[in-house]
């Protein structure tokens, strides 16, 4: 029997660049976080893991070495030269390379990930863009870690993949505390003294600030689809035990 591939989807403004946002769908996992589970710590088995993750590298950047970092929801962004063990890997919550033929993953379960080139210069970066990360400066912390490595926030183009969305975010007035009144226009008034909160176009709006100019959103919603995407918010609503991750990646070929 062939081998299922692993489903990723790709971005137009990246399409230069190897690349994929991860779904649930093409993987080995069973139970809860059946599919395309790439997060160690979902109750799944590790070899799942290494399993899914790949036939996320063939599809994506055959024969690299993956470099995932330990997310903790920070600002910390890092360069990578080099692959890592699973057990030194460091706790950021971006990386950066110039190195070809090592691709950069980060896993997400609304969380927005954003995948970021500048191919002139040759460096690539993946960021983990939850609320807190993005509030404290993650997306600021990659493009500035970017331009160490030699690029140039003018030629960076960047994508925002799949996300929890505005229709499914809905928090409360102690979340929305933590943002500033400039940021308003990214909360819609919900039901009952609630709000709904637009993850997607506040990182956008920090990657403009950051002199970012080219974003670009997939517009896919994690939360309401989970045939095609894992949850978190959905899996905590539904009283579900674990819930999957999604892998999202980034590389650059080999120069010829």
């Amino acid at each position: 029997m062939a081998e299922e591939a692993a489903v990723l989807l790709q971005a137009a403004a990246l399409d230069s660049i190897p690349h994929g946002f991860g779904t649930a769908m093409g993987g080995v996992s069973t139970g809860k976080v059946a599919g395309l589970q790439c997060g160690f710590g979902a109750e799944d088995h590790d070899s799942n893991v290494a399993e899914n993750r790949r036939r996320v590298i063939a599809a994506t950047l055959p024969s690299a070495s993956l470099a995932t970092p330990y997310q903790v929801h920070s600002a910390e962004a890092v360069i990578v030269e080099a692959p890592w063990s699973h057990e030194n890997r460091p706790r950021a919550d971006a990386v950066v390379t110039a190195v070809p033929q090592l691709l950069l993953g980060i896993v997400t379960a609304d969380c927005a990930p954003v995948l970021l080139a500048d191919a002139q210069a040759g460096v690539v970066a993946a960021a983990h863009a939850g609320w807190r990360g993005a509030t404290g400066g993650i997306l600021e912390a990659t493009v500035a870690a970017m331009e160490q490595a030699g690029a140039r926030p003018s030629r960076i183009v960047a994508a925002i993949g799949p996300c929890i969305a505005q229709a499914s975010y809905e928090v409360d007035e102690a979340f929305r505390a933590n943002f500033s009144a400039a940021d308003d226009r990214f909360f819609a008034e919900g039901h009952g003294g609630h709000w709904q909160f637009d993850l997607p176009a506040f990182c956008a709006a920090r990657l403009h600030a950051a002199g970012v100019t080219q974003v670009s959103d997939c517009a896919e919603d994690t939360y309401s689809q989970p045939d095609r995407f894992y949850s978190y918010r959905r899996a905590t609503h539904l009283g579900e035990a674990t819930y999957g991750r999604q892998i999202s990646v980034i590389g650059l070929h080999q120069s010829a």
